[in-house]
């Protein structure tokens, strides 16, 4: 296991040369030895949409994909997916989502490489946090979203591989020193998605707030994005801890996606 510390506190993804981490307002690349090569200290600026919070990110094909919203004391609204270009993490394009879907917050969003298509998950509890928001990649059309069998609270991230979506989730409690989780999804029924619990985060320097995921699937590493030092209070930083003068933000990589 190695650990990298970045700037960002939202989300990572990975391709074959880079990292790309997300900041609630910020966006970044670096190498994969943790070296800052490109900061983008705006990129919600030009968005036809008003947003201010960026969540847990995905790359493909040259673009970066993020699920962003305006988020104010717990819950998010004028969801929207934007696109950036991974070489100069400009601004690209975007299209809003379905209100009808009942989705009320974005807190990541994943590529499904196989089908092309887009996952978007909330963080928010109640019926949206309960279902997984699927898109179509190239023309934004929602296409359906599945229920969970058994929904982990909290979502903070979300990767597709394997046809199962992999979810970080914030139910372990800082407060308590009690650990966050890793979640798959099966998604070999249309309409339901079966949880099972994939990994406890023991291995964490200290009990935070865990946050958005990658998969690099040629390498077979796993990326997992961790805050600790901050309290966060219904989603909002609310002061810090003793014995810290930041928030401090870490990139855990592994080995498998099963390494404890």
């Amino acid at each position: 296991m190695n650990v990298i510390e970045v700037d960002g506190r939202q989300g990572v993804a990975v391709d074959d040369s880079a990292l790309y981490i997300s900041g609630s307002t910020t966006l970044s690349k670096y190498n994969k030895k943790g070296e800052v090569q490109l900061l983008l200290e705006n990129p919600l600026e030009g968005y036809p949409i008003p947003a201010n919070h960026i969540g847990d990110i995905d790359v493909y094909n040259g673009e970066i994909f993020l699920g962003v919203e305006w988020f104010v004391d717990g819950e998010g609204k004028d969801i929207q997916i934007t696109v950036h270009d991974a070489n100069t993490l400009a601004y690209k394009r975007s299209f809003p989502f379905e209100p009808s879907s009942g989705q009320r917050e974005v807190s990541g969003i994943a590529v499904d490489r196989e089908h092309e298509t887009l996952w978007m998950v909330s963080w928010v509890g109640g019926d949206s946090g309960k279902h997984l928001y699927e898109y179509d990649l190239k023309t934004g059309k929602y296409l359906r979203k599945v229920m969970m069998d058994n929904p982990p609270s909290w979502i903070q991230g979300v990767f597709y591989y394997n046809d199962a979506l992999y979810l970080t989730a914030d139910d372990g409690d800082a407060e308590k020193q009690a650990f966050d989780n890793l979640y798959k999804v099966s998604l070999a029924d249309q309409t339901l998605g079966v949880v099972s619990l994939e990994k406890t985060c023991t291995e964490v320097r200290r009990v935070g707030e865990i946050e958005g995921l990658a998969f690099d699937i040629e390498q077979q590493h796993l990326y997992i994005h961790f805050n600790r030092g901050k309290r966060i209070i219904q989603g909002m930083p609310k002061g810090l801890y003793p014995g810290y003068e930041k928030e401090i933000h870490e990139i855990y990589q592994y080995k498998i996606i099963t390494e404890q």
